[in-house]
């Protein structure tokens, strides 16, 4: 009978630890094969986590978004237009995980109910970009050695990539967006490690799988995670509905402690959220983490300070959207 007991309990404690393993990494740089293992092991512990293959890269990688929760209506968070920005993956990964666990739970995430996804879901698509992280992570061997000659070229024959902001083709995603394309500067005018807006909007497959995406799922609120500055970006040609997508921005501005950005005369466009506003006429946001720091990825060392900073946001936006006028 002790034996039993003794096993019972070993078996409870194993199963609680289980329970409470982490499975994202803050630890090391985050990888597209650190974030296909880390979904899945989410999708095996988490029944609530839904995954999805929305498009795939240039050289076949494919683009995921995650499901998390049962409402029929949506909100999106994505990260990684950039390759130098790989922090903004292992931050939504982190989210979905902590965010999963809860709901499962039927607990409390915070100070905020993890009951809100019972009516509006949070999409995470946590890396747009997984072309541009490899290249930036300097995995050159993962392409073949003509379009390793061609990367140099377009890296200015610099052998780090550390600045490599394009995706593997030499376009910038965040310039790729059918709004206010045509008015972005025409330089660089052939594929670079950064800026260059290509040929056409909607010409790079990661942006087409996005836009696709985004028609299907219909979300009420849309982020975009950027690094660096510390700002929060909301403003493209709001019309009508600037005061709204102001105080929504305003919360976010406080949640995080991140600076709201002024509206500038000439706002340029070509950005997820540029097209998400004009599109859909609903609130989007660039969340950009990370104080400045240059043409680089941010260090490892400032994450949980962003992470504190950032941890709320998703469900914060989901009690938002549930506020919202479905569709308006």
């Amino acid at each position: 009978m002790k034996k039993l007991i003794v096993i019972l309990l070993f078996l409870s404690i194993l199963t609680h630890d289980i329970a409470a393993a982490r499975f994202v990494d803050t630890n090391q740089a985050y990888s597209y094969e650190n974030m296909e293992e880390d979904i899945v092991k989410i999708k095996k512990q988490y029944n609530e986590a839904k995954v999805n293959q929305i498009g795939r890269t240039h050289f076949g990688r494919k683009i995921y978004a995650i499901k998390l929760g049962s409402g029929k209506r949506n909100i999106v968070l994505i990260g990684a237009h950039h390759g130098r920005e790989w922090m903004t993956s292992m931050l939504l990964m982190k989210k979905l995980e902590e965010y999963a666990k809860a709901y499962q739970n039927q607990s409390d995430y915070g100070r905020f109910s993890t009951a809100i996804l019972d009516e509006i879901s949070i999409w995470f698509i946590p890396m747009v970009n997984p072309d541009g992280v490899a290249i930036q992570q300097n995995a050159l061997h993962q392409f073949s050695n003509k379009h390793q000659k061609l990367l140099l070229t377009m890296n200015d024959e610099q052998k780090s990539f550390e600045r490599w902001k394009a995706n593997g083709m030499g376009v910038d995603l965040n310039r790729q967006y059918p709004a206010g394309w045509k008015e972005l500067k025409k330089q660089p005018k052939s594929p670079y490690y950064q800026f260059y807006k290509g040929k056409s909007p909607l010409e790079a497959k990661e942006v087409q799988a996005v836009t696709k995406f985004i028609h299907e799922i219909d979300p009420e609120i849309a982020v975009a995670y950027h690094s660096a500055g510390r700002e929060v970006f909301w403003n493209y040609r709001n019309g009508k509905h600037l005061h709204r997508d102001k105080r929504i921005a305003k919360k976010i501005s406080k949640l995080t402690g991140y600076k709201l950005g002024k509206p500038p005369k000439h706002a340029t466009g070509g950005g997820f959220t540029d097209w998400f506003i004009t599109k859909f006429h609903r609130p989007a946001m660039t969340i950009e983490i990370s104080p400045l720091v240059g043409e680089t990825s941010p260090p490892l060392s400032i994450f949980e300070t962003e992470w504190e900073r950032n941890k709320y946001v998703g469900l914060f936006l989901a009690k938002e959207a549930k506020n919202l006028k479905k569709g308006k």
